[in-house]
């Protein structure tokens, strides 16, 4: 049996570093709403101008609910913004999970 691993890094950029802690996060539980098990991914093709742009809904280890904006830069995920959700958003992420 061959088991494969999912292993990814996280790129922060200066201009992106202090957006969560402007929502009273940090950057460590933002990274840990991509380990959620029940989070949610879709494309942010509203916001996809010259990248495609991804949107999650996850959960951290503490139970709080994030939606976290990124996009794909090869090997490493390049986080955008990341906000605790809105009460519109815990909706559709308990309808999902």
């Amino acid at each position: 049996m061959k088991t494969v691993k999912l292993v990814f890094a996280f790129a922060w950029d200066k201009g992106n570093r202090e957006k969560p802690k402007q929502h009273g996060l940090t950057l460590e539980e933002t990274e840990e709403a991509f380990f959620d098990e029940n989070k949610i991914i879709f494309a942010d093709w509203k916001h996809s101008v010259t990248e495609q742009r991804v949107t999650l809904f996850g959960k951290t280890k503490q139970g709080k609910l994030l939606n976290i904006t990124y996009i794909n830069r090869g090997s490493k995920i390049r986080i955008i913004t990341a906000r605790p959700i809105n009460k519109r958003e815990v909706h559709l992420y308990e309808k999902a999970t």
